[in-house]
């Protein structure tokens, strides 16, 4: 995963040859890393996104959603253990797949603010978190620190010196080792290692313990607390805090002898000229790029720009809403459950959610490409009928004013909106769009 990094760069390989490539993944990908963590610390998390991509807009172009999160304090095994965690990260996660699933393809940060007295529409929340995708680029992640083109090249030396570490133990060690340690010797080596005789000396097995345990039912059974002022209970807190002390201070410190030496082995230029690490290269284990999917590239912004002049009533609120919400660079699950709400053209079929999903992204991708062509498309997509288009306008206020005001850049884009809302021009020939789905039909699918 970090040395080498054979699963980003795109050398891990199927039984039946299919190369694993990340960036064939298209379901949402979430990252939850911490600061706490002094295993897998967040520029190490993430690292693999600087190595897929060069910018967000190729993220978007293979239609990938990324969303990450970044706690303050958790430790590594906390992250997946802590009742906090749990009660805050991974419930509003687990109950806003929704949003993750609506967010059109980019890098997101997922932020919480916890729900307060001042509140905007506080029945549209689920919990007591506000969780909310902010828009991020691979700079913000650069800025972490810790992925210089200096490291990259380490971890590229530390690789290519493991895997000669392994071919000379798999052709010159290993058939030795094979023929003196049989898997009997091997099973009797396991039974006597000190890592385990340290527990198994003092398990119920061993017939020497078994008075400590009745000992032990009895301490249990006449277990009483000590009052707070006993002075062994203070000695107690006294010796265990400086054990504490002495075990952060004795990590931190060959942490950062094996970091010093790591730098200092692994960054030589002489080893990395040995092992025929190119000192130019920024990242040696980037994957290669696919002439296939340039081409279909190519060919999906082709189809998508033949779309601009398709659609109804449903498109341009979408394409309404994604326009103003672009100037906030943020959306948060108030809008999603107010987007649940809204109904449109209630006598026609309903569009389920996959199909809502798929319509929405289109939309966010024409905005991209062709942002003028695809707002002055509205007037003529939308319906003849004055209260129809003011029941859109309606929708949009709705869902972007469920976060909060519509102030600043977003204040004037709502006002274009506006306008091309109650610009009078006769529709396009053609059937119009089926309406949002509503809540029941969503939560089903």
């Amino acid at each position: 995963m970090f040395v080498g990094n054979k699963l980003a760069a795109g050398l891990i390989k199927t039984s039946d040859g299919i190369v694993v490539d990340l960036r064939n993944i298209r379901s949402p990908i979430v990252v939850f890393c911490s600061k706490g963590d002094n295993i897998t610390p967040p520029q190490q998390a993430l690292d693999w996104i600087l190595d897929l991509y060069d910018n967000v807009d190729e993220i978007r172009s293979y239609g990938q959603t990324i969303v990450y999160t970044v706690h303050e304090t958790i430790g590594h095994l906390g992250i997946f253990v802590s009742g906090g965690v749990a009660r805050k990260e991974h419930a509003e996660f687990s109950s806003n797949i929704d949003l993750i699933d609506l967010l059109p393809p980019g890098l997101y940060e997922a932020t919480f603010e916890r729900k307060s007295g001042d509140t905007v529409n506080p029945d549209l929340l689920s919990g007591d978190w506000i969780m909310r995708c902010e828009q991020r680029t691979l700079d913000d992640i650069r800025r972490m620190g810790g992925n210089a083109p200096e490291d990259e090249r380490r971890f590229a030396t530390a690789a290519r010196v493991s895997e000669i570490n392994l071919s000379l133990y798999r052709a010159f060690a290993q058939p030795m080792v094979r023929s003196i340690f049989t898997p009997q010797l091997a099973e009797w080596l396991g039974r006597w290692s000190p890592d385990r005789l340290q527990y198994t000396m003092f398990a119920d097995t061993n017939p020497l313990m078994k008075s400590v345990a009745n000992v032990a039912e009895q301490i249990y059974a006449n277990r009483k607390p000590v009052s707070p002022g006993n002075p062994f209970l203070a000695l107690q807190e006294q010796v265990s805090d400086q054990i504490v002390q002495v075990l952060d201070d004795w990590r931190e410190r060959t942490e950062k002898l094996s970091e010093a030496i790591f730098l200092w082995v692994y960054g030589s230029p002489v080893l990395q000229a040995a092992l025929g690490i190119d000192p130019e290269e920024p990242r040696p284990r980037k994957p290669g790029k696919s002439l296939l999917h340039r081409e279909l590239l190519q060919a999906r912004i082709a189809e998508l720009k033949s779309h601009i002049f398709k659609g109804g009533l449903q498109e341009c609120v979408i394409r309404g809403l994604l326009y103003v919400g672009m100037a906030r660079g943020k959306v948060d699950e108030r809008g999603t459950h107010a987007l649940r709400q809204v109904r449109l053209n209630e006598g026609a079929q309903q569009m389920t959610l996959a199909e809502f999903k798929a319509m929405a992204r289109e939309q966010f991708l024409l905005l991209l490409l062709e942002p003028d062509a695809t707002l002055a498309a509205i007037p003529k997509l939308l319906p003849s009928s004055v209260d129809e288009r003011q029941k859109g306008l309606a929708a949009i206020r709705k869902v972007l004013g469920a976060s909060g005001e519509i102030s600043g850049e977003a204040a004037q884009r709502m006002k274009r909106v506006v306008t091309l809302f109650e610009t009078t021009e006769a529709p396009l020939p053609g059937p119009t769009s089926v309406p949002f789905p509503s809540t029941e039909k969503a939560k089903a699918s």
